[in-house]
């Protein structure tokens, strides 16, 4: 099954491949998963909601724990959701819980940086993610970007490089190692320069996404695979989002 070769990791052939012959629950469908995608929106802007009307509400004290739940908590959801794909119709709402948490604190906490400098900072970047998702399905849909074993490999190649380059800033970081560039709200041409890079990667992710959706509904893959596809587009919807969001603090910094 070379088809199933993606750039999100929670996509591969392997998981379809284990899942196609357990289908005593129905059958997974492509407007099933959207469907399930729909809710899982949903489940983050509730959760964003709520860390963002503490933010504002002057509790600050109480949203940066929630804040730090949303990360660890969505990270090790989102593992144990790639290994027990059994598991997405219970899990993948409370992942979506969890991020909507960690996306309302960092959005207020960038909204109020740039308050005065760059307004709107947030519904422009929550408007240009929204934009790229919808252009990269149309594009898909209508096959003027398809997903050859090349592009699919290619992109899996720097969705890995992108991974290992910022879990290696994270561990020099704690070692007191400052790479300023990297940080948000910096303004110099390299950090826009790698904003850009990744913006790209991650909008292209979505076609590898959707591809992977339509394939996994023609093999018959069974119902449950509907919350896990829901939960992959999800995890490349929330990764795309929060790079708009350091893009456009890193152009919004500059004189």
């Amino acid at each position: 099954m070379a088809l199933f070769k993606s750039g999100n990791p929670t996509l591969s052939a392997k998981i379809f491949n284990t899942t196609v012959s357990d289908q005593q629950q129905g059958v997974m469908t492509a407007r099933g998963a959207m469907n399930k995608f729909g809710f899982l929106f949903l489940m983050v802007i509730a959760g964003a909601a709520f860390t963002w009307h503490l933010y504002y509400q002057g509790k600050a004290q109480t949203m940066m724990p929630l804040m730090m739940v949303g990360v660890f908590g969505g990270l090790i959801t989102a593992l144990v959701i790639s290994f027990k794909q059994t598991w997405a119709p219970y899990l993948a709402p409370l992942y979506g819980l969890l991020e909507g948490l960690f996306i309302g604190a960092i959005s207020a906490i960038v909204n109020e940086m740039f308050a005065k400098k760059y307004p709107g900072i947030v519904i422009q970047s929550v408007g240009l993610t929204l934009g790229v998702a919808v252009a990269m399905f149309l594009l898909y849909n209508f096959r003027i970007i398809r997903p050859t074993q090349r592009f699919k490999s290619i992109l899996l190649t720097a969705t890995a490089g992108i991974a290992i380059f910022y879990l290696i800033t994270w561990i020099v970081s704690m070692f007191g190692v400052r790479m300023d560039f990297m940080m948000m709200g910096n303004g110099s041409m390299l950090g826009i320069g790698i904003s850009l890079f990744v913006v790209a990667i991650a909008a292209l992710n979505l076609i590898i996404d959707f591809d992977m959706i339509e394939q996994g509904a023609e093999m018959g893959a069974p119902k449950y695979m509907e919350w896990y596809c829901a939960f992959a587009l999800m995890v490349t919807i929330v990764w795309l989002y929060v790079e708009m969001l350091k893009l456009l603090s890193r152009l919004g910094s500059r004189d």
